[in-house]
C-alpha cells in the first residue's frame, strides 16, 4: 500500500513524541529528590541532637553540618525546577513542609539543647539553671513559630512590597528566609565545634541571637535572594572560579567561613534597613498638604 502524502501523520507524530513526553514527566521527580534529601538531613540532624551529651558534643557538630548541607539542597531544588521548567504545586507544598522540619524543628532543637539544656551545674543554683532552660525553650519556640510564619507568608504572597528601599521582585526576599535563619544557628554551633555553652553570659547572648534571628524572619526587611544569578550566561567561568574558591575555603576553613557568611548575610538586612532610615531622615517625604496640592493641580 502506498502512503498518501496528503493524509495527516498525527499517529506517527504521537508515537515519536511519546519518549519525549515520558522523559518530560520523569524530570518532575528530580526537584523532589533534592527536597527528599532535605527532609532526610533534617531528620538526621534531629537524631544527632537527641544523642548529644556533654561527653559526646560532636553530635551537635554533626547536626549543624546536616543543616548546612540541607541549605545547599534547598537552594538546588528550586533552581533545578526553574531551569528544567518542572515547577509544580506538589513540589512547592513538599518544599514548604520540608523547610518546617529541617529549618524549623531541627535548628530549634539544636539551639535549645546546645545552648541551654546542657548548662553546667556549677554556673549557679539549680533554680537559676532551670529558669534559663525554660527561657531557652521559649526562645527556641519563638524561632520555630517565626520560621513557620515566614513560610506561610511566602506561600500566600506573590509579589510582596518591602517597607525598606527596593522594588519588589525576585532580587530580594521580604524578611530573612528560613534556611538562612537555620544557617545562623548551625554556623554558630559548628564554629564552636559542637561544645555546648558553658557560661551564663554566653547563654544570654545565645538567647538574644535566637530571638533576633526569629524577628528578622518575620520582618519586612529585604534580603538578597541570589535568584538573579544566571548560570546559563555566556561567561559562566567567572561563577565557576568564584564557587570553586568558595568551596575550597569551606573545605579547609569551614568553621570560620560558614560563620562569616551566616553573620554577614544576617547583618546585610539590618544594614539595608538602617540605610533606608538614614535616607528618610536626610530626605524626608513631602508633607500631606503638598501631596494634596500636587494631586489637584
Amino acid at each position: 500500500m502506498i502512503d498518501d502524502p496528503e493524509m495527516p501523520e498525527f499517529p506517527k507524530r504521537r508515537r515519536e513524541d511519546m519518549p519525549t513526553r515520558r522523559f518530560r514527566k520523569g524530570m518532575y521527580i528530580l526537584p523532589s529528590l533534592f527536597t527528599t534529601a532535605n527532609i532526610a538531613l533534617g531528620y538526621y540532624a534531629i537524631l544527632q541532637v537527641t544523642h548529644a551529651t556533654l561527653a559526646e558534643p560532636w553530635h551537635f557538630d554533626f547536626a549543624a553540618k546536616a543543616i548546612g548541607f540541607a541549605v545547599l539542597f534547598d537552594g538546588l531544588d528550586g533552581r533545578i525546577a526553574r531551569m528544567t521548567h518542572t515547577s509544580s504545586d506538589f513540589g512547592k507544598e513538599l518544599d514548604s513542609l520540608a523547610d518546617v522540619v529541617t529549618f524549623g524543628v531541627a535548628p530549634a532543637m539544636l539551639a535549645w539543647m546546645w545552648g541551654f539544656r546542657l548548662l553546667p551545674a556549677s554556673l549557679g543554683s539549680p533554680e537559676l539553671i532551670s529558669k534559663m532552660v525554660q527561657l531557652g525553650a521559649i526562645a527556641s519556640f519563638l524561632f520555630l513559630m517565626a520560621g513557620a510564619s515566614r513560610l506561610a507568608r511566602f506561600n500566600i504572597t506573590t509579589n510582596p512590597q518591602p517597607l525598606n528601599p527596593g522594588r519588589p521582585g525576585k532580587k530580594y526576599f521580604v524578611g530573612m528566609p528560613i534556611p538562612a535563619g537555620a544557617g545562623v544557628i548551625a554556623a554558630v554551633v559548628h564554629f564552636s565545634g559542637g561544645d555546648p555553652v558553658a557560661s551564663m553570659w554566653s547563654c544570654l547572648a545565645w538567647m538574644l541571637v535566637i530571638v533576633a534571628t526569629g524577628y528578622l524572619m518575620v520582618s519586612t526587611w529585604r534580603f538578597y535572594s541570589f535568584k538573579d544569578i544566571d548560570f546559563r550566561s555566556r561567561h559562566p567561568f567567572r561563577l565557576i572560579i568564584l564557587f570553586g574558591a568558595l568551596f575550597a575555603a569551606i573545605w579547609f576553613f569551614s568553621q570560620w567561613v560558614l560563620f562569616i557568611i551566616a553573620v554577614t548575610y544576617m547583618a546585610s538586612g539590618v544594614l539595608w534597613r538602617l540605610q533606608w532610615i538614614f535616607r528618610r531622615k536626610v530626605n524626608p517625604p513631602p508633607p500631606p498638604a503638598y501631596k494634596e496640592v500636587s494631586q489637584t493641580s
